[in-house]
């Protein structure tokens, strides 16, 4: 769940905001609300409750069954399990990192595409990148801090960034992707300016093991997408 549908949810159901800001950690929103409520509604898409109300403002959210499901329940869509094994992966200078990731999804039995090693057959990076990502259903974006940048003349507010070739390949797949098949694996996040500030991105950090910190939750969100990945491997 983005912040924006989050919101909208809650502005349906009569649920007003009286405050909205980052959660302590900064990996996500918290939203309070008039009636007493909090909702935290995180980077990854996923959310939860607390505070006063908390049946009144998951009903809202969808996270609680309804009077109306109640009675009559829904029969559940079959789970669809995508056959593709294919991943296409986008990484800057951190080549050791890039290293970690791409054994990692070849040891879950993933095909990572990895655009320097395909060939350009006299494409441009564009054309060769559209070519390749047309049977893909997931991409995994490396952000790691290869440059550095501000704003001119504020030299305080300099911060690490991901290298452009980076900012600009994520803008293409999330447009040819969207939002919930595009994550981005963020190295040193504390120190590190994002890519990009739109909401509902896939942020998973991690400061030194790729595998163990960020794997697990790399893992669940592509199993969601229908990857179908062995637990055991993990």
């Amino acid at each position: 769940m983005t912040l924006d549908e989050a919101k909208s949810f809650l502005a349906t159901a009569g649920l007003e905001v009286s405050s909205e800001q980052r959660t302590n950690n900064d990996l996500g929103w918290q939203l309070r609300l008039k009636n007493g409520g909090i909702v935290n509604v995180f980077d990854t898409g996923a959310f939860n409750v607390q505070g006063k109300c908390q049946p009144e403002v998951k009903a809202a959210l969808g996270a609680a069954p309804t009077q109306a499901a109640i009675v009559k329940a829904a029969a559940p869509a079959p789970a669809i399990r995508n056959t593709n094994t294919k991943v296409f992966v986008v990484y800057g200078h951190d080549e050791t990192a890039r290293n970690h990731l791409e054994a990692m999804l070849r040891r879950w039995g993933l095909e990572p595409l990895i655009l320097d090693q395909l060939p350009s057959e006299g494409q441009t990076i564009i054309e060769k990148l559209e070519k390749y990502t047309s049977d893909v259903h997931f991409a995994v974006v490396l952000a790691t801090p290869d440059d550095e940048g501000n704003r001119a003349g504020r030299d305080d507010e300099k911060a690490y960034r991901a290298r452009q070739n980076v900012v600009l390949e994520l803008g293409m797949l999330l447009s040819r992707l969207g939002r919930s098949r595009v994550a981005i694996i963020l190295k040193q996040q504390a120190n590190m300016e994002r890519p990009s500030d739109i909401q509902g991105l896939i942020y998973i950090p991690f400061k030194d093991d790729l595998q163990k910190e960020a794997g697990t939750i790399l893992a669940k969100e592509m199993a969601a997408q229908g990857y179908h990945i062995d637990i055991a491997k993990l």
